[in-house]
């Protein structure tokens, strides 16, 4: 059996996963991660997209953040996600309506309009997608 270690994946609205792995994947500030039992004690900022989840019995879970951070201690992996949602509750027309509007309101900016934010938004509906597009294959 592989060797475990307790995630829990957390946002300010609610407790998405807590339970024992054999693994993760996220991205980071500086790129993509792995992390399972026995990796070094580590903080960083995590970038909107998936968290790729290993249960302890092999099942797959992905995930969806939309930035947060990462820490993992000795026996304890913790995702404090600014938002996180299963891939499989995010609602794909919903992203893509939020998409178009986003990329509509970049092409045709209004006078309050602030770019950065709607770059930001935009980013995270990609990742969203990219991951709606992961969980088809």
């Amino acid at each position: 059996m592989a060797m475990t270690i307790q995630l829990d994946v957390v946002s300010a609205e609610d407790s998405i996963f807590s339970g024992l792995v054999q693994s993760i994947q996220v991205t980071g500030s500086e790129g993509e991660l792995g992390v399972q039992y026995g990796h070094a004690p580590l903080l960083t900022t995590i970038k909107a997209g998936m968290v790729n989840v290993v249960k302890q019995f092999g099942e797959e879970e992905l995930i969806y953040v939309a930035g947060g951070v990462l820490e993992v201690q000795p026996g304890h992996i913790s995702v404090l996600a600014d938002t996180a949602v299963r891939a499989s509750d995010l609602d794909e027309q919903a992203v893509l309506e939020a998409k178009k509007r986003l990329e509509d309101n970049i092409a045709n900016p209004s006078a309050d309009f602030e770019y950065a934010e709607a770059a930001a938004e935009l980013a995270e509906t990609i990742a969203q997608l990219r991951l709606i597009q992961k969980l088809r294959k």
